[in-house]
């Protein structure tokens, strides 16, 4: 009789251990099985906008903002890492990733298209709150739609994206050059940023272990840069981005006044945009935590499992969930 019941007892522990081992290797799986990413062409303003979109569309928006010269290629992990919890998409700019590339006779390359497209994207999704992650040209895109509806902001993820004029420092005075003497020549000094070996450099400098960063970063770059015209609309973006630091003591009034929760997680390591643009976000939001990672301007690359544990307890603290 006891032997009988050691082996209903056994066999009761088995199943029990079976089934919480089932129910783990479900939630492990859950990200890539339930919620992967997939890929969309929307027609916005006769174009058409390539975006990817993971997640629960029930969950909180995360709307990710990719930075100069890449592509929302950039996200590809950190949409896998938070899929899970967040509804995330992740568009292309027009003459950028896989969105359609305009004529520059037809189509004014400008912050303010950009911003403009994103923003009638969101429209089309009927995506009517949102968190912004703003990396590099990203900011300047963000923070227009923000200017636009700011009731709609959850909250900010700063990834090595300036609001202010003391994040614009050594790097910048080419292209300072460039907005002040509008010529051929000073704009050809600069378009090495967007060719092959510009490319690397941003990827590679400040980080940490070169080995971790996958080269497809600057081949899939290359996809869009080396199209016909393209070169000519990185610099006009670059002559445009004068128009941005007009533009910061009104996002900052807009900061004072909204308060919107912000998380900064940004490569310290970044020579383009410098951990001098991180921290006077202090002097203007109230609920702001920073964290400077041992890495380069693509922190991602290095640093997306932190990022991504980051944004996670972010948000579960600020109650965006």
């Amino acid at each position: 009789m006891k032997t009988r019941k050691t082996i209903v007892a056994l066999f009761t522990l088995a199943v029990l251990v079976a089934s919480n081992l089932n129910g783990q290797n479900k939630r492990r799986s859950v990200t890539k099985q339930d919620y992967p990413t997939t890929y969309h062409t929307a027609k916005v303003s006769g174009l058409d906008i390539f975006y990817r979109e993971a997640g629960p569309k029930d969950a909180p928006t995360l709307l990710l903002l990719h930075g100069y010269p890449t592509s929302s290629h950039m996200f590809r992990n950190l949409m896998e890492d938070l899929s899970s919890k967040y509804h995330l998409i992740a568009p292309d700019y027009p003459g950028y990733g896989r969105s359609s590339q305009p004529p520059m006779s037809e189509f004014e390359y400008s912050f303010d298209n950009f911003a403009e497209i994103i923003d009638e994207l969101l429209v089309q999704l009927k995506v009517d709150r949102y968190s912004l992650y703003l990396m590099d040209y990203g900011a300047p895109v963000g923070y227009r739609i923000f200017e636009k509806h700011p009731e709609r902001v959850d909250a900010f993820i700063v990834q090595n994206g300036n609001a202010y004029d003391e994040g614009l420092v050594d790097f910048w005075i080419p292209l300072k050059k460039y907005w002040n003497e509008y010529t051929v020549e000073n704009g050809k000094a600069l378009e090495g940023f967007h060719q092959i070996d510009g490319l690397k450099w941003q990827y590679l400098h400040g980080v940490q272990d070169s080995t971790k960063i996958s080269p497809d970063n600057w081949n899939v770059d290359l996809q869009h840069l080396t199209r016909p015209e393209n070169n000519d609309i990185q610099l006009a973006m670059f002559y445009d981005y004068r128009t941005n630091v007009d533009r910061y003591p009104g996002w900052q009034k807009l900061f004072r006044e909204y308060q919107v929760p912000t998380l900064i997680v940004w490569g310290k390591n970044d020579y383009i945009f410098p951990p001098a643009g991180a921290h006077p976000y202090k002097r203007d939001l109230k609920n702001v935590e920073i964290h400077l990672l041992n890495t380069g301007h693509f922190a991602l690359e290095e640093k997306g499992d932190e990022i991504a544990n980051y944004i996670d307890n972010f948000l579960k603290k600020n109650k965006i969930q």
